[in-house]
């Protein structure tokens, strides 16, 4: 899958340093999982931002299910 273009909302690296401890339930590389946690972390943020709803995420962050659940984890 090709890169995508951040957008304003995206975490920057020293930000991501900073929370991902707290974030990871479990770890990064888990077989599990599907979408990096630093894309879902991303698409949360696009949608506080914005005040999209869930379903009108952009289709190159995680599927708005994906990003639901793992928000409804944390």
């Amino acid at each position: 899958m090709a890169q995508r273009k951040g957008y304003p909302s995206d975490v920057s690296d020293a930000e991501w340093m900073f929370v991902a401890p707290y974030l990871a339930l479990v770890r990064e590389d888990a077989p599990h999982r599907e979408h990096a946690l630093r894309d879902v972390f991303n698409a949360l943020r696009y949608l506080v931002k914005t005040g999209c709803g869930w379903r009108y995420l952009p289709h190159d962050l995680p599927p708005w299910e994906a990003v639901y659940q793992q928000w409804g984890r944390w």
